[in-house]
């Protein structure tokens, strides 16, 4: 009988940790074997997951002895935390340790797709030189539209700032008197929408916020203007953002995050879209975010099981 099971990729020094301590049962693939996992999770007290593990159902009702959930990374959208909460097991998120990572991705990004140059790769190959055709923008003094202002959407600002952006933001959940609106405008869904030049989603996947960026809000953005969108698939319309790329509504789009992870067959209708930038749900993932992540989770896991906390 294993202590803590693990079912996707965590940071080795991590994992050696909790091996020094426990009996542990780490297989990155784990989260494709349900039957595996189900009875491997039905007498374990501890289970660390990445956001491809689905806590819920069968599986979690299989968890009999299941006190503490570690998740490698912030979301919770793939843990029943009703359920959890009802059967009192504690749910650890390593919430600040991989914001640097996701901020980087989408300044990046937004940079990338800015400038323009960077898809430039078919057309040097066959003997081109397109330089006034790849003619991009500059970062600087563009204005950033954050949709959701929580804290890795704030670290997205400040570091917005430091390049000589302005930056604006909706989220009806951060009060207006709130000390974060300091340097940020607050503006309504539709104002940021249709005023920035980058727009950023930062919102939990939830029944209030899945599709809310679809045909309609498309339709309110400036026709050159980029979109990162790093938080959750659910969020956003695919169908609609191809579209709006397609017909030259959009400027660019970056996406890490997917209604469906993986894509597998429903990847292909991506095929042939312009100035889109796929990732596999990377941002938060990085070679110094996963030993923080890993660690922090570790941490708490073992001090949960410790009745440290």
């Amino acid at each position: 009988m294993a202590d803590i099971i693990i079912t996707e990729f965590m940071d080795e020094a991590a994992v050696a940790m909790l091996r020094a301590r426990y009996e542990v049962h780490h297989d990155p693939e784990l989260f494709g074997k349900p039957d595996e996992l189900a009875a491997l999770v039905a007498t374990s007290p501890a289970l660390i997951v990445r956001n491809q593990t689905q806590v819920r159902g069968p599986m979690l009702a299989a968890a009999k002895a299941l006190k503490v959930i570690g998740r490698l990374g912030v979301g919770l959208d793939n843990i029943d935390m009703e359920a959890c909460t009802a059967r009192g097991i504690k749910v650890f998120p390593a919430t600040g340790a991989n914001s640097l990572s996701v901020v980087e991705y989408v300044i990046g990004s937004a940079m990338v797709l800015l400038r323009g140059a960077y898809f430039a790769n078919a057309a040097m190959v066959a003997g081109e030189f397109p330089k006034t055709k790849l003619i991009g923008r500059e970062i600087a003094g563009k204005r950033l539209g954050l949709v959701g202002f929580g804290a890795i959407a704030r670290d997205t600002a400040n570091h917005a700032r430091l390049l000589g952006m302005n930056v604006v933001a909706y989220d009806p959940y951060v009060p207006e008197d709130d000390p974060a609106w300091q340097a940020t405008q607050r503006l309504d869904l539709d104002a940021v929408l249709s005023s920035a030049d980058v727009i950023s989603i930062h919102l939990p996947l939830t029944p209030e916020t899945r599709g809310l960026i679809g045909k309609k809000a498309f339709a309110r953005m400036k026709p050159d203007a980029v979109l990162v969108n790093a938080a959750r698939g659910g969020v956003m319309d695919e169908e609609a953002l191809i579209a709006a790329l397609k017909k030259g509504k959009l400027g660019g789009a970056a996406l890490d995050v997917f209604e469906e992870e993986p894509l597998r067959e429903g990847g292909k209708r991506f095929a042939g879209t312009p100035n889109l930038i796929l990732t596999p749900h990377i941002a938060g993932n990085t070679v110094e975010s996963n030993g923080r992540v890993s660690g922090l989770v570790a941490e708490r896991v073992m001090a949960a099981l410790e009745g440290r906390i």
